[in-house]
């Protein structure tokens, strides 16, 4: 006995109610995306400077208590070298500068200040303390005597 089969036209009308909807949606997924492609890099360098610009403000804080008594309030110098330097902007990168923050410079006084070489420092402080270093870059003076520090 052969099998007969037998149609629902309620049930096939709203299948292709639904499957005509989701060629809809894909379709207009299709059409957003580009829109969300144009959109998408500008947001992510916004929120990249914002970002930026929050854990420079934390390194402030973190540099007044820990930074500034040797450095000066605005890495001018001190005891210690003056960070503001355009030299020393332009020559140290953030990470060697967040490494010489954790391990210290040996034969100095410039001790290690990470939590992990027995400093006060975590790694998100140390990381704070360089992008506060790096805002003063675009107003850095030029001290070719960097290193030195202020008598």
């Amino acid at each position: 006995m052969p099998y007969t089969y037998s149609t629902d036209d309620q049930l096939d009308r709203s299948t292709n109610t639904w499957m005509a909807v989701g060629v809809g949606l894909l379709i207009l997924m299709a059409a957003v995306f580009p829109l969300y492609r144009l959109y998408e890099p500008s947001a992510r360098a916004d929120s990249r400077e914002a970002q930026a610009a929050s854990l420079a403000a934390e390194g402030a804080t973190v540099w007044e208590f820990n930074c500034a008594s040797c450095h000066g309030d605005t890495g001018e110098g001190g005891s210690g070298p003056s960070l503001n330097a355009k030299q020393f902007l332009q020559t140290a990168t953030d990470a060697q500068t967040r490494t010489l923050a954790a391990v210290g410079v040996p034969g100095t006084r410039m001790s290690a200040f990470s939590l992990d070489f027995g400093g006060p420092l975590t790694s998100e402080q140390i990381k704070s303390v360089a992008a506060h270093i790096r805002s003063w870059e675009d107003d850095a003076p030029d001290l070719p005597n960097w290193r030195e520090g202020k008598p």
